[in-house]
């Protein structure tokens, strides 16, 4: 089965390398790349490690040129509006192309067309890198949770900001913590979005789009983030026997699904006080097996190529491609 990328950053460069070690097993061919450096095609299959040229390529052009079954769309994201990936997985499913993302941005801003496009246009749209990296919570949904209602949801899903909390726990200040984070390389392109909340609201309105057809934006998200949070303020609750996480949540009433996203104080067994930057935690509340939990610990970018890789198995297995 033939693949083409949108996007070439470090979850691009940790599947190449995944394939070509899992070639034998599974032989996927990535075919081409183009990023805003510009593009690399070959219907043989491109290294892992590419030469980019033709800086004037668009996204379009490439489709239209580019061999391929499955588009793997891996771009930045943009949490107001999921642009321009939304636009990228558009043009993919335009094309007849299977389309797999670990980029968050448009299952939180446009979930809906774009499981209604790729219904309409007969291909598979996956995407369960978005929140856990390589943690299975929608496939954990799909397979082993059939017929089970999701109530509500509630998940530390940040890891930047846990090591942002941790660092102000040791008493460091807000700005070392998130230099941390980006010596660790999980801060995102502009950790505002982390620290701020971005992050997790998109994520929120990720899960609930998905497991509670809840329709909603990342821009819906009632979000406040961890600044006005001080080294002082943490170690006076950490006396108490308190712990601070941003939490987000997802809840089912009268009114549709409300979410939000709010450094909550926490008791520190509570099992979303974490107590480690690097482990994730999402709860979800059903109506037929109670709460359901799953956590990841240590995750990075080859987690998170993991979950890009286990979708493009998933297509396979549906098309029969491989």
């Amino acid at each position: 089965m033939r693949l083409a990328l949108i996007g070439y950053g470090n979850v691009a460069r940790a599947l190449a390398h995944l394939l070509k070690q899992k070639r034998g097993e599974h032989p996927f061919v990535v075919t081409g790349a183009v990023t805003r450096r510009g593009y690399v095609m070959d219907p043989a299959g491109i290294p892992p490690d590419p030469v980019f040229v033709g800086t004037g390529c668009t996204v379009e052009a490439f489709l239209d040129e580019c061999p391929c079954e499955v588009v793997v769309e891996l771009t930045t994201l943009n949490p107001v509006d999921g642009e321009p990936a939304v636009s990228h997985i558009r043009a993919a499913m335009d094309r007849g192309k299977h389309v797999v993302t670990a980029n968050k941005g448009p299952v939180a801003c446009a979930y809906r067309e774009l499981r209604e496009k790729a219904a309409a246009r007969g291909v598979q749209f996956l995407h369960e890198a978005v929140v856990m990296d390589g943690t299975p919570v929608f496939n954990l949904m799909r397979h082993t949770l059939a017929g089970v209602k999701v109530l509500g949801i509630a998940g530390v899903l940040n890891s930047t900001s846990q090591i942002v909390l941790g660092a102000m726990l040791r008493g460091l200040p807000f700005e070392e913590g998130v230099a941390e984070a980006r010596r660790l390389g999980i801060a995102e392109a502009d950790p505002w979005y982390d620290v701020e909340g971005w992050d997790s609201a998109c994520k929120a309105a990720a899960l609930a789009n998905v497991l509670m057809d809840a329709g909603v934006t990342p821009g819906e998200v009632d979000r406040k983030g961890i600044t006005r949070l001080t080294p002082e303020r943490l170690a006076e609750l950490e006396a108490k026997g308190k712990r601070v996480a941003l939490v987000s949540r997802a809840h089912r009433g009268r009114e549709g699904v409300k979410l939000r996203v709010r450094a909550e104080v926490l008791e520190r067994d509570d099992v979303l006080a974490g107590g480690n930057g690097r482990r994730s935690v999402l709860v979800l509340e059903t109506d037929l097996m109670g709460q359901v939990g799953v956590f990841s610990v240590g995750s990075q970018v080859e987690q998170t190529a993991y979950g890009v890789y286990a979708d493009l198995l998933e297509v396979a297995r549906i098309s029969g491609g491989v």
